[in-house]
């Protein structure tokens, strides 16, 4: 926990699988990897998985954050190279896995966007009213936190114990951290000419009762924009449909043909 206060760091899971490929999941605004766990399981089927945890304190800007993760990967991958690279980002985390895959396009083998938080421009009052939270005190953020996760969440698709788990990772953010990424956001864009770089298969995936970003629609911008993509329309499920016990990413993975049978070839090789 000391190194995540110190800086962005990968949370690596008790079963280390160097003949898997990696998976690096980049989280939402929370930042703290720690609310892929009821996905976890599933993905060490295939995958040497990494989740990103991003400092309480930090405040950042994108292409610091953009060079830490690449970092991270680099370093794993200079203990087991040669291995493929899956790169997945989760909200607020999809727009730092745009970042990360258009700085270092030949880096990874598939990029999977779920509820990609580029959607924030998409609606002009959402970003007119998330300029004035500087104006908010920071004991209203806790009470905010509780009213806002309906919006969040499709709550009767979560169980009890994962949405105590969002509202405490949302309440773990300081105000002025809340503030800082909101203001990622508001600046965040990548050129169409950067994404029509990525050749490789990109999954979007779009909860289609999202109600806090128009995710939907934003999947279906990046679907014009990207050479490879496929898209996938979750009809019942909210922003944080990861965390819904009817979505098994692995799965929606292994269903789109998304996932290279690998182990064998790969492992033959160290």
């Amino acid at each position: 926990m000391a190194n995540v206060e110190l800086k962005p760091c990968f949370l690596t899971p008790k079963r280390i699988q160097p003949e898997y490929p990696l998976f690096v999941y980049l989280p939402g605004m929370d930042g703290s990897g720690q609310l892929l766990r009821s996905q976890t399981a599933g993905l060490e089927m295939g995958f040497d998985v990494r989740c990103l945890a991003i400092p309480r304190q930090d405040l950042t800007t994108w292409e610091v954050l953009t060079s830490n993760v690449l970092d991270l990967i680099h370093a794993e991958l200079e203990r087991s190279c040669h291995r493929p690279v899956y790169l997945c980002g989760e909200s607020f985390g999809g727009c730092l896995a745009m970042n990360v895959a258009t700085q270092s396009p030949h880096l990874f083998k598939r990029i999977i966007l779920i509820n990609p938080a580029s959607a924030f421009k998409l609606r002009p009052w959402l970003t007119s009213l998330s300029q004035l939270t500087d104006l908010v005190p920071s004991w209203f953020y806790d009470v905010g936190a509780l009213g806002l996760l309906p919006f969040l969440a499709s709550l009767a698709r979560i169980s009890s114990s994962d949405r105590h788990e969002l509202l405490k990772s949302m309440r773990s953010l300081p105000a002025e951290t809340v503030n800082w990424r909101l203001s990622l956001l508001r600046e965040f864009e990548v050129e169409e000419e950067r994404l029509q770089k990525l050749k490789q298969q990109v999954l979007l995936i779009a909860g289609g009762s999202d109600r806090l970003l128009p995710s939907v629609s934003e999947v279906e911008r990046l679907d014009n924009i990207l050479p490879n993509p496929k898209t996938l329309i979750l009809p019942d499920s909210g922003h944080a449909c990861l965390l819904e016990e009817n979505v098994n990413l692995y799965q929606i993975l292994e269903d789109h043909e998304f996932i290279e049978t690998v182990k064998n070839s790969y492992a033959s090789r160290i």
